[in-house]
C-alpha cells in the first residue's frame, strides 16, 4: 500500500528528528498496570531491544527486577515468522539478517502474556504501523486465536501519534499504547 510507505518513510524521519532519551519514570505508569494485571495472573512480558530511534525499552529492568516477571525478546525466523525466547538484561546477543540485536542463546519458546510493541505511528483507535514486514501481526494473528489474553501496548513518543492510519484486515490493533503522556486504552 503506497500510504503506508509514504507515512513510514515520514514517521521514521520524524522518530529520528525528535528523538530523546527517556528516564525509568516513562515506564512507571505500566509498573502498575503490570502490578494490578500480576495478581490475577502469572506475568511473561516481551520486550524489543531499541533499535533506530525507539523508544529505549531497557529501563524497564531496572523496575521490574524484584516483581518475579519473564522476560522475553523476539528471535525472527523464516518466511517472516517469529517467536519469542527468555532474555535476561546483558544475556548476549546477536545481530539477526535485519540487523536487529535478539538473544543468541536460544531456549524454549513462550507465548507472553504482555507485549510492548515498537511502531513508527498510531493512532486513536490503536492502529499501529511497523516497519511492514509483518512480524507482530503474524504473530499475533496466529496466537490470540490460542491465548486470547495477550494484551499488547505500543511503546511509543506521543509525537509518533496520527489522526487515522491506514489498515488492512491483518492488521491487529494494540490494546494499549505507552508514551511520555502515559498508558492510553
Amino acid at each position: 500500500m503506497k500510504e503506508k510507505i509514504a507515512i513510514r518513510k515520514k514517521a521514521l524521519a520524524n522518530r529520528k528528528k525528535n528523538y530523546f532519551d527517556i528516564t525509568p519514570h516513562f515506564f512507571k505508569p505500566l509498573i502498575k498496570f503490570l502490578k494490578k494485571k500480576k495478581q490475577s495472573r502469572k506475568c511473561i512480558i516481551s520486550l524489543y531491544y531499541p533499535s533506530n530511534y525507539e523508544v529505549n525499552t531497557l529501563s524497564i529492568f531496572e523496575l521490574i527486577k524484584k516483581m518475579n516477571i519473564k522476560t522475553l525478546l523476539p528471535v525472527t525466523k523464516k518466511n517472516n515468522q517469529m517467536n519469542f525466547v527468555e532474555w535476561n538484561y546483558l544475556d548476549p546477543l546477536k545481530v539477526n539478517e535485519f540487523g536487529m540485536l535478539e538473544p543468541s542463546l536460544q531456549s524454549k519458546i513462550f507465548v507472553p502474556d504482555f507485549m510492548l510493541i515498537p511502531l513508527l505511528a498510531f493512532d486513536s483507535k490503536n492502529n499501529r504501523l511497523g516497519y511492514g514486514r509483518g512480524f507482530y501481526d503474524r504473530f499475533l494473528n496466529k496466537f490470540l486465536k490460542v491465548k486470547k489474553d495477550i494484551t499488547t501496548i505500543g511503546v511509543a513518543f506521543s509525537f509518533q501519534k496520527y489522526n487515522k492510519l491506514p489498515v488492512s484486515n491483518l492488521d491487529v490493533k494494540l490494546n494499549y499504547t505507552l508514551t511520555e503522556k502515559g498508558l492510553k486504552k
